[in-house]
Order: structure tokens, then C-alpha cells, then sequence
């Protein structure tokens, strides 16, 4: 996720981008929005859930602006040691007495327009070159910056990480503890009900969760990829399950047999529901990944309105036919689960136990690649220029300390509502809002002197004006005091 300039990758066409944009950002948040919509009650989830759509649909177009930027200062710097090295190939109208007089020790202060004039039909903005975020912040960001954005996205992988360590064996608990019976969906059951014989469902939840750190845990100490095929096969049982529980719902409640009576407001469940929307919209540290292979880029701000349009409808569908078809009291944190064991809404034995299991394929082919991923954002936040680090320290203790902390957390509880909840409002809300905000802002102080007021970026942002960079980050404290607040005041009541 973080890191440095790659190549751009294989280019596809708009449209695959678009694909590829919706299935990156509905994933395991979608399953979790459900109960989150009840608690909060209707109108408000939809009001929240549409302004947190436009939220983060306007700092995906501040991080498409600043890979621009970043495209931008990387020609001038490849121009700029060009020059220096082969100052004959100079393609400047001035004179050579005049480049000796001013001399070079501002090389950046020149417009980069004052270069293009030998290739005016290149475009200095154009998103040629793959720029993680990573990389972003060391151009733009001071070194304390740096640090706190390393520190923002491993605290947010930490937190996919748990959610993933948790989600796997809850679905095989609720599997292998026999909840598939008929009578299932209308019974509430709690952890210390028994699985088999003396041992309880939490006690069950633990044994899968060591098989899961068991069988996946050492794919973090070597390096993982994840395949096109792996890709294509996990992208299509995610529509297939997601397209059965939409039609199933919609089916019970056409039906009149809806049991799902979802008060209109609930603020006491607002501060949840952010973390959770917040977290299901996140796509922002992927997007250079993302947009720089698409071959039309031209379109790609008429592709990203229309995913976030797309997927804020598919969200609401998911969601409203989920809290009118099933009483709101058993909504399961993980709404397949609420097909798994209900024969009124599916009685077709196969289709149950794979909609049971469905969390388990997919989530368990990202487990490896977000724990490497955050492995190797630990190794660069500590790397020094130069320096090389031991074997041990390379190989172990980098490893260890990526997967223990997750998986001491879903030992230690298995909430996932309250596990995507925090993860999306606190890390999230640096990923999502804060980090965009600075990136644009910055880049475009820092590119003005270089490019002149003259340059137009053709990626720019349409919400270009300042109010809206500082209306961001207003924004996102605003939501970081309040939720704090709420956890507070909850933990005070009890």
C-alpha cells in the first residue's frame, strides 16, 4: 500500500477500471453495514451514509491531483538532472551567459513550462508513472509527516488485519456449532451456549482462530502475491453471494413475511455507523495501484462519480432489504450469517453452508497480502539511507510484531461491529481524510513555484478551492472528538 514508485502495470480500459474500483472498495465492510443500519435507524444511516459517500468521493479526487502532482515533480527532477549532466542538451531559450549568471542553486523556482517547449505535446501532469502514497508523502510531507502517515496506515492495517483474524472463525463457528437447523434464525445465542458437549461457542471460536493463526500466520514471514486467477475467482463468489442475499430479502419481503422494523433515528448508534461507512468507503491508499494502468485517463472523473454513485446504491439495496426482511434484534454482525441459519429465507442446505462460509474463502486469500503489506511498511517507516537490517530482525521480529497484536485482539474479542467501527474512525479517518487533504494542499504549494501559475493540472480536483481541503480536515476531527467522546460517555454509563 505504502511505498515507492512501481511499475504502472498491465493497461486496461475504463470500464475494468470501474470493475476494479467497485470491487476494491465493497468488501468485508458491506457485510458488517447491515446491523450497523439498524442500531442507527434508516434515515439517519442513509443521510450519514450518503454525505460520507461524498466525503469520500471528493478526497479520492485530492489523491488523484496530488499523483498528478507527484508525475509532474518527478519529470522536473528527471529534466532538472538531465541538464546538469548534459548541460549541451539544454533545450532553454536562454542564452549560455545567462544560464552562467544565475546559476543553478535554485533549479526548482524555474516554471517546468520553460521546458516543455521542445515537447509541448507532453503533458507534465499526465499519470504516467505509479506513485503509492507512500511515496507522496516523502515528496510533500515534512519528516514528521512521514511518520505519522506510516503510523496512520499501520494502525489501519492492524485493524483489517483483526477484523479479518475474527471474521474467518466466527463464520466457522457458526458452521461447525450446528446453527444451521430451521429453527436457528429465530434464536439469539450467546458465547458460553455449548458447541459440542462441554465446549462452548467461544471456546470453538478460539480453536478455529489458532487454526486460522496456524495455517495463514507464516505466509507473513515470507512474501505473498495475489494472482489475477485468485482475483477473478474471489471477485466473482463476492457477487455471486452478495446478488443472493439482495434477491432472497427482496424475495421475503415482497412476500409480506419481513420481520425487520428499523426505528427511523438512533443517535446512539450514529458513532458506529460512521466508523463503519467510513471504513466501507475506503479505497484512497490503493488508488495509484488502481488508476495509473487505465488507458483513457481522460474519463477517469467521470469513472469514479460513477462508481461512488453505484456503490453508495448498492449499499443502500444491501442494506434497507436487510433490516425490512430480518428482525433487527438477530442481525448478526456478519450478515451472511443470517441466511446461514434460517431455512424461511433459504432452504436449499448447499447454498446455506456456502454463504456460511463465504467469509472464509475470501477474506482468507487477503489475510497474507495485508499482513505482508503491513510488514513492509514497518520495515520502511524504521529504514535508515543505507542501512541494512539484520537477519533476525528482517525475518522475525518484523514478522511477529505484524501478527500477534491482531490476533491477540480477536482472541480477545470477536465484535466485529465494534472491531470495523473504531478501525474506520480513527485510522480510517487519517487514511480516508486527513492524509488526502494535506497531500493536495501540499502539492500544490509545493509544485507552484516550480510549474508557475500558468499550469493547469488536468486531474485537478474540481473542489480546487482551499475551503474545501480545510472543511476536510474540520471534518474529520470534528468526527475524531465526537466518537472519542461517545466511547467516553459509554464506557462512564456502564
Amino acid at each position: 500500500m505504502a511505498g515507492g514508485i512501481t511499475e504502472s502495470g498491465e493497461p486496461y480500459s475504463p470500464f475494468v477500471g470501474l470493475v476494479y474500483m467497485f470491487n476494491l472498495i465493497v468488501g468485508t465492510g458491506a457485510l458488517t453495514m447491515p446491523r450497523a443500519f439498524a442500531t442507527a435507524g434508516w434515515v439517519v444511516s442513509l443521510s450519514l451514509i450518503s454525505f460520507l459517500g461524498f466525503m469520500s468521493y471528493m478526497t479520492t479526487t485530492f489523491v488523484i491531483e496530488a499523483m498528478a502532482a507527484a508525475n509532474a515533480q518527478l519529470r522536473w527532477k528527471r529534466r532538472e538532472q538531465e541538464e546538469v549532466d548534459d548541460p549541451s542538451d539544454s533545450t532553454s531559450e536562454d542564452s549560455d551567459d545567462d544560464l552562467m549568471a544565475r546559476g543553478r542553486s535554485e533549479p526548482e523556482r524555474r516554471p517546468i513550462l520553460s521546458v516543455q517547449r521542445s515537447s509541448a505535446h507532453v503533458d507534465q501532469f499526465e499519470i504516467v508513472e505509479r506513485v503509492e502514497m507512500g511515496q507522496m508523502a516523502s515528496m510533500f510531507f515534512n519528516k514528521v509527516g512521514v511518520n505519522m502517515f506510516y503510523i496512520c496506515i499501520i494502525v489501519y492495517l492492524y485493524g483489517d488485519l483483526a477484523i479479518y483474524a475474527a471474521a474467518v472463525p466466527i463464520s466457522l463457528m457458526e458452521v461447525a456449532c450446528g446453527n444451521h437447523s430451521c429453527s436457528a434464525g429465530t434464536v439469539k445465542y450467546n458465547d458460553t451456549d455449548p458447541c459440542w458437549g462441554p465446549v462452548t461457542r467461544n471456546d470453538a471460536y478460539r480453536v478455529f482462530l489458532s487454526v486460522f493463526t496456524l495455517l495463514l500466520g507464516p505466509f507473513t514471514f515470507f512474501n505473498a502475491q495475489k494472482t489475477k486467477y485468485l482475483q477473478i475467482l474471489t471477485s466473482l463468489m463476492r457477487w455471486i453471494a452478495f446478488t443472493m442475499m439482495i434477491v432472497l430479502a427482496l424475495i421475503r419481503i415482497s412476500k409480506g413475511r419481513g420481520d425487520g422494523h428499523p426505528p427511523v433515528a438512533s443517535l446512539s448508534g450514529v458513532p458506529n455507523l460512521f466508523g463503519v461507512c467510513v471504513y466501507s468507503f475506503m479505497c484512497q491508499h490503493s488508488l495509484p495501484s488502481l488508476v495509473t494502468p487505465i488507458s483513457e485517463k481522460g474519463r477517469v472523473g467521470t469513472l469514479v462519480v460513477v462508481d461512488y454513485v453505484l456503490i453508495l446504491c448498492f449499499y443502500a439495496l444491501l442494506s434497507f432489504t436487510a433490516i425490512f426482511c430480518f428482525d433487527n434484534a438477530l442481525l448478526h454482525d456478519m450478515y451472511t450469517l443470517n441466511f446461514s441459519d434460517n431455512c424461511d429465507v433459504l432452504d436449499v442446505p448447499a447454498l446455506r453452508y456456502f454463504l456460511g462460509l463465504f467469509p472464509v474463502f475470501t477474506i482468507s486469500t487477503n489475510f497474507p497480502i495485508i499482513a505482508v503489506t503491513l510488514r513492509n511498511n514497518w520495515k520502511t517507516l524504521f529504514h535508515r539511507d543505507g542501512g541494512t537490517y539484520p537477519w533476525v530482525v528482517d525475518r522475525v521480529v518484523f514478522p511477529l510484531i505484524t501478527l500477534v497484536p491482531p490476533i491477540l485482539v480477536a482472541f480477545g474479542t470477536h465484535n466485529l461491529e465494534s472491531l470495523v467501527g473504531i478501525t474506520g474512525a480513527y485510522a480510517g479517518t487519517g487514511i480516508q481524510y486527513i492524509v488526502p487533504a494535506m497531500l493536495v494542499y501540499l502539492s500544490r504549494c509545493h509544485l507552484e513555484p516550480v510549474v508557475g501559475r500558468d499550469a493547469v493540472n488536468k486531474h485537478r480536483s474540481p473542489f480546487r478551492h482551499a475551503f474545501w481541503v480545510w472543511f476536510v480536515v474540520v471534518w474529520a476531527a470534528f468526527c475524531l472528538v465526537f466518537v472519542t467522546a461517545n466511547i467516553i460517555l459509554t464506557d462512564t454509563r456502564k
